[in-house]
């Protein structure tokens, strides 16, 4: 059964690990993995009925309700921009576009995590896979740093961006929703335990010609309604069999992870303004490699 210790852990890993690129779901198969013994016991994910699957959930609303909390000011001017956009039956104002280039750019994360998520999560999330997917990570991370730097131009810079949210999202609104939903389709290699949809987003925005501050801005958008809908349509988990005994864990976990996502969020915003990929590329390889070692050598 869960204890209370495991529950915070994971939850503040969780928040963390969800919005910096490195996998939160790849996280939540390595670490019990490493550290072994009960947590091993506890906390597997490609168990069909085990608990921990029914924690996660609570854990998720909680990452998408910091993110909503963080982005309240962008939420208002993009359900705003949906509901005047339905009543006029138009697209034109900045809210209006940047409300559909979410709407359209969610579609095959949600119809691939629909048909998908079991079927990945029981064959692929285990621990093995897990930590070879958390290099391929930092290899995506790296290779699209790389990539980046040979188109970059001088308008696309770090720091040329304006750092007023209402210009960030006026500047997101006037991408195509061909090139938003190109990168928001990045997110289904997040299915994957070990790949981080913050990182694929981030990094297929880059190569699309986004600023790292706008590709960040624009990945934590695409994620909230994501993570909040994978949370939502699991919550009857949280009140059957599989979430018997584990409440306070669940809730406990959740404040976790709410505290440490807002964290997270605020940290990589400005982070993002002047800075890359790069470190996390290296952590990811570094990671991944040395729980490779620990398994296959233990």
């Amino acid at each position: 059964m869960l204890d209370y210790f495991e529950a915070i852990v994971v939850g503040a890993f969780q928040g963390v690990t969800e919005l910096f690129p490195v996998s939160s779901l790849g996280h939540s198969v390595l670490l019990p993995a490493v550290v072994g013994g009960k947590w091993a016991r506890d906390l597997s994910v490609s168990t069909p009925e085990s608990p921990y699957l029914a924690f996660i959930v609570g854990l998720h609303v909680a990452t998408a309700a910091a993110l909503l909390l963080f982005f309240r000011r962008d939420w208002v001017r993009i359900t705003g921009g949906f509901f005047s956009s339905i009543r006029h039956r138009r697209v034109r104002t900045s809210g209006e576009r940047l409300a559909w280039l979410i709407v359209l750019a969610t579609i095959p994360v949600g119809v691939s995590g629909l048909l998908l998520e079991h079927l990945f999560r029981t064959t692929l999330g285990k621990p093995l896979p897990a930590a070879a997917f958390l290099i391929a990570n930092g290899v995506v991370l790296y290779g699209g740093e790389l990539l980046r730097r040979r188109a970059v131009t001088a308008v696309d810079a770090p720091g040329a961006a304006s750092a007023t949210d209402v210009a960030a999202d006026e500047r997101l609104s006037r991408m195509s929703f061909g090139r938003g939903v190109l990168i928001g389709s990045a997110q289904v290699l997040a299915l994957l335990p070990g790949i981080s949809r913050s990182g694929v987003t981030m990094v297929a925005g880059l190569l699309r010609g986004l600023s790292h501050e706008d590709a960040a801005r624009f990945s934590f958008l695409l994620a909230t309604p994501v993570i909040l809908a994978a949370g939502v349509l699991k919550i009857p988990d949280l009140f059957g069999p599989l979430g018997a005994g584990i409440h306070g864990q669940v809730l406990v976990g959740s404040l976790a992870s709410f505290v440490s996502a807002y964290l997270a969020v605020r940290f990589l915003t400005r982070y993002f303004h002047t800075r890359t990929l790069t470190p996390f590329a290296l952590y990811c390889v570094l990671a991944g490699a040395g729980a490779l070692a620990v398994l296959t050598l233990r």
